[in-house]
């Protein structure tokens, strides 16, 4: 195989940020994740980043935004949601108590995917959660 050859595949959705667009988010995720059997925690994953970005940035604000990828390969799916900004802080994963009513978004998420980052964009964040095919190319899941 050629160095600059690529087995991974990316799609990329963009959504106002609406409500309603989380639920065409985790549709679009499973549509593309079919056959494979980490989709329902990718779906899971996409519902409850997108939920978040609506929730807690600029992307719930008119006009806001989010934007989904998807990436995969043999090894690795990868969801990123990347939202409009405008948030006080950066995400970051609360560990909250279980009877929390908010807040456990995220702590969820590292509990499902093998490894969750957040990166600062010039807009907003970009928070991605990897889901391993082989949960020991990384070990033990994010805890």
């Amino acid at each position: 195989m050629h160095e600059y050859t690529s087995t991974a595949r990316v799609w990329g959705l963009s959504c106002p940020g609406f409500p309603e667009e989380v639920s065409r988010a985790r549709r679009w995720t499973r549509d593309i994740l079919r056959d494979s059997p980490l989709a329902d925690d990718a779906e899971l994953i996409v519902s409850e980043l997108s939920t978040n970005a609506i929730r807690h940035t600029a992307s719930g604000w008119d006009p806001g935004s989010f934007h989904l990828a998807v990436a995969v390969s043999a090894q690795v799916v990868a969801v990123s949601v990347t939202d409009d900004g405008g948030a006080a802080t950066a995400p970051k994963v609360e560990h909250q108590d279980h009877d929390a009513e908010h807040g456990r978004g995220l702590d969820m998420v590292s509990a499902i995917a093998h490894r969750v980052v957040v990166h600062d964009t010039d807009q907003g964040h970009t928070v991605t959660a990897e889901l391993y095919a082989d949960a020991r190319l990384g070990g033990s899941r994010c805890r």
